[in-house]
């Protein structure tokens, strides 16, 4: 028990020590030694990032053991599959018609998006999360799901996403996910100040 409180109260130390990085600072972090990719990588347990030519090679979907997908680049002009496209294969799909676009919202989608990955996983499930190139929209969307619902920090989400895809979110996207680390920085320290009195 008390090993528990130590390493809480460690954590309160740290959070209070950290700060979100600047848009600059993530955007120079994420163009510093990039890598090719491939169509698809698993960057979190049975959670993988990839591509439009991912997500159409439905016999590499069923071999991967995928059974949900979100499309962040869903509908017309974009990915246009959906779950008609998938019909043969037993997948929950999940759509966001979302513009790679700095000015584009996407923050409104964070959540949802989350409890989806969140519910696949808790039902032992595979989760492919995609978009045009797989490197923005679907990489900012599994960013969303690692702060909210595996309580990482934008800097902790990156640097495990980035051990096994090059992903690079538009500046816009990046401010948005730092609105979002910030808030969940002051939720997870006001909740261990509250434990610690």
């Amino acid at each position: 028990m008390k090993r528990d409180t130590r390493s809480e109260m460690m954590s309160l130390k740290d959070l209070c020590a950290y700060e979100t990085p600047s848009v600059a600072e993530l955007q120079s972090f994420l163009l510093a030694d990039r890598r090719p990719t491939g169509h698809v990588n698993q960057v979190w347990p049975d959670v993988y990032i990839g591509n439009e030519v991912a997500a159409r090679d439905k016999p590499m979907l069923y071999n991967m053991g995928i059974t949900h997908i979100v499309n962040g680049a869903s509908g017309p002009p974009h990915v246009n599959t959906g779950p008609r496209f998938y019909r043969d294969m037993n997948i929950d799909y999940y759509g966001v018609e979302a513009d790679d676009s700095s000015d584009f919202t996407i923050s409104v989608f964070f959540y949802g998006v989350a409890r989806f990955i969140r519910a696949a996983l808790s039902k032992k499930g595979r989760v492919f999360v995609h978009c045009l190139m797989g490197v923005s929209r679907s990489a900012t969307l599994v960013l969303a799901f690692l702060m909210i619902c595996e309580e990482l920090t934008l800097m902790e989400a990156i640097k495990a996403t980035r051990q096994h895809r090059d992903i690079c979110p538009n500046p816009g996207f990046l401010n948005q996910l730092r609105h979002l680390d910030m808030t969940l920085v002051r939720e997870r320290k006001r909740k261990l100040e509250a434990y610690q009195s």
